[in-house]
């Protein structure tokens, strides 16, 4: 199941700065693994894991940026369309990536299918290897006096 929360408006973007900071706070200073909230305008209360309150806690700071959100569970499958997209890479590359064994992916037909949490540990490891590269130039250019600080 997947469910999308498309761009928030101006004002649910700055409902979301607004209270994300306090709200964060608020979160990381708990330290049981569950947390009691209460609905004001019904007196209900509700105890859930502290997990899903980091959780909501990130989606505020995702839409105070004014972004869409998608939720997906790590097990799902995702089309190679799907993860040319979400890495923001052509559809060729994921099957170039898929053939040559550096993402696991299954086929279902013809249809190749990657596990989301493949994929998402292919990206991390993109994301550290591309961190590296970029201190690591950092580093010369200070060497060679250019002006540039990491």
């Amino acid at each position: 199941m997947e469910t999308v929360l498309e761009r928030p408006t101006k004002r649910e973007q700055r409902m979301a700065s607004e209270s994300v900071v306090n709200f964060t706070s608020a979160v990381f200073r708990r330290k049981s693994d569950t947390v009691n909230i209460s609905i004001q305008e019904s007196g209900e209360l509700f105890t859930i894991p502290r997990k899903a309150l980091e959780f909501l806690a990130h989606i505020l700071s995702i839409m105070a940026e004014g972004k869409a959100i998608s939720l997906i569970p790590s097990e799902s499958e995702v089309s190679t369309q799907q993860a040319a997209d979400m890495l923001n890479v052509s559809r060729p590359h994921i099957v170039k990536l898929l053939e040559q064994g550096v993402i696991p992916f299954k086929k279902a037909g013809s249809h190749r299918r990657i596990l989301l949490e493949d994929l998402m540990k292919y990206a991390g490891q993109q994301k550290a290897i591309t961190k590296r590269n970029l201190k690591m130039l950092a580093e010369q250019a200070q060497d060679l006096s250019l002006g540039y600080e990491y």
